[in-house]
């Protein structure tokens, strides 16, 4: 093999994406709450933005899915849209950042009284309705550590301990006590770190800062925790046999009747295997739907585009005459029209993302009508790339569509990517939902007879009669992802 050095001329294709093109995909994939967010931001950048007021005694115009070209770009805005330039960075941002030429009441024609008013409110509701910070795990801890009489060294150890303590993982203690000690601690020291952990075990909540799950249980037994002795055998000895309901086994090592091994479990029940886990602050977030479907008098669905929490923008009239004055210099002009063009870009970005939302969620209703016939159990399965197919767009595009979206049905509020599920094959050559057997088999397995539980390929059978001819294999495989035991760990010893 040779090696030189010399110029050659090759011809290769690469694929870029513009700037506004992936403004418009990020547009397209915001939730209603986040494009809110979204436009207010545009709004502070781009004073060329401003809310058009809507007449409530006219009727909403009603979107055509197949009209992919209509805009509300006027022939002026047309000639003011500009293509951006990158070799004229510095230009922008010295346009930017002018104000000698600009009016003094240039602000003024941004946002007027009420609508600053408006902002204000808002903004003084989301601080009247913001929920206080619950008390984390360590401060509690904290708190009760700092009124107990102890030793000033063992006390830094203790809180070394608690910073370690997740709520997450239940407040358990993973590291090593003599991670909490100084690098050149003396072995005395580490009488006084397990002396800190003892400390710490006792606070409350029972059972917090363990270092297993056996010694999480162990110490919230107390001596007048009920048959405490049994208790501690089981969970020393038997913790494993328990989980995986060897009854027979348990019985024969400890002598214990089956009645008192179950009791045993019944108390077992009351402790907790997690006790940090109070503390973890429990977040539901708020939904606002971005599509509805109502069923209308010839039981079809409609669909609607909830559009109401998005304000309609449009250029302002001020900078267009502004832009028409002769007093205007060169620059001013050129600040404008690059500001008009993002500020149409963002426009037409929000009506494509209305009509591409809109198509979607229309050929979504269409295949799964049976859903909001019957209910979940009749979902039927569908892929991303039929609704690629059926709208005529590529299949990321419904990707970014449907994340994070939600829908409101007369079943229920759900997310669009809800109605989007894998499925097999019966054995009669029919297409079905994994979702539908799902919920088939939890359905058999919550009325089975617990003191014979169905096993997997009496559950195949018992699906079969329902119509839904499946492999053991799928039954093994789905009972495992829905975190339902076998038959013999399913199986109640006390009758």
């Amino acid at each position: 093999m040779r090696l030189s050095f010399g110029l050659e001329a090759r011809q290769i294709q690469t694929q870029k994406l513009a700037p506004r093109m992936i403004q418009s995909m990020e547009i397209l994939q915001l939730p209603i709450q986040a494009l809110q967010e979204r436009i207010e931001q545009e709004m502070e950048e781009n004073p060329m933005l401003e809310v058009a007021d809507r007449d409530e005694n006219l009727p909403d115009e009603e979107l055509d899915p197949d009209d992919s070209s209509k805009s509300s770009r006027t022939e002026d805005e047309k000639e003011l849209v500009v293509r951006e330039d990158s070799s004229n960075a510095e230009d922008f941002e010295r346009l930017e950042n002018m104000g000698n030429d600009m009016p003094d009441n240039f602000d003024d024609f941004r946002r007027s009284s009420n609508r600053i008013q408006e902002d204000s409110d808002r903004h003084q509701d989301l601080m009247a309705n913001a929920l206080e910070r619950p008390e984390s795990l360590n401060d509690f801890l904290l708190h009760q550590l700092a009124e107990l009489d102890i030793d000033d060294d063992i006390e830094r150890i203790a809180e070394r301990i608690i910073s370690c303590l997740d709520a997450r993982d239940g407040g358990y203690f993973h590291s090593s006590l003599a991670d909490m000690l100084p690098p050149d601690h003396k072995p005395q020291d580490l009488q006084k770190a397990e002396e800190a952990l003892r400390i710490v075990q006792g606070l409350e909540p029972s059972g917090i800062a363990a270092r297993s799950l056996k010694e999480c249980l162990l110490n919230q037994l107390a001596d007048d925790t009920e048959m405490a002795d049994k208790l501690r055998v089981i969970i020393s000895n038997h913790l494993d046999d328990l989980a995986e309901n060897r009854m027979l086994i348990i019985q024969k090592k400890t002598g214990y009747s089956i009645d008192t091994i179950q009791k045993i479990r019944e108390e077992l029940h009351k402790l907790n295997p997690k006790p940090g886990a109070s503390f973890m602050e429990s977040y539901v977030p708020l939904v606002t739907p971005d599509v509805i479907v109502e069923q209308q008098d010839d039981q079809q669905y409609a669909v609607k585009l909830v559009d109401e929490y998005i304000p309609t923008l449009r250029i302002s009239e001020y900078y267009r005459r502004r832009l028409m004055d002769p007093k205007a210099t060169e620059e001013e002009k050129e600040f404008i029209k690059r500001k008009v063009g993002g500020a149409q870009w963002l426009i037409e970005s929000i009506q494509q993302r209305q009509r591409t939302l809109f198509r979607v969620a229309t050929a979504i209703v269409k295949y799964q009508q049976k859903f909001l016939d019957e209910g979940p159990e009749a979902i039927v399965p569908l892929k991303m790339q039929q609704i690629a197919d059926d709208v005529g767009v590529h299949v990321t595009t419904i990707s970014r569509a449907v994340d994070d979206k939600w829908i409101q049905t007369p079943r229920g509020i759900f997310p669009l990517r809800r109605f989007f599920v894998f499925g097999t094959q019966t054995a009669d050559g029919e297409d079905i939902a994994y979702e539908t057997i799902r919920l088939k088999l939890q359905e058999i397995i919550d009325k089975e007879d617990k003191t014979r539980p169905w096993s997997d390929d009496e559950l195949m059978e018992q699906l079969q009669k329902h119509g839904l001819g499946v492999a053991r294999r799928t039954i093994t495989k789905y009972r495992k992802k829905m975190g339902i035991p076998s038959s013999r760990q399913r199986r109640d010893w006390s009758k």
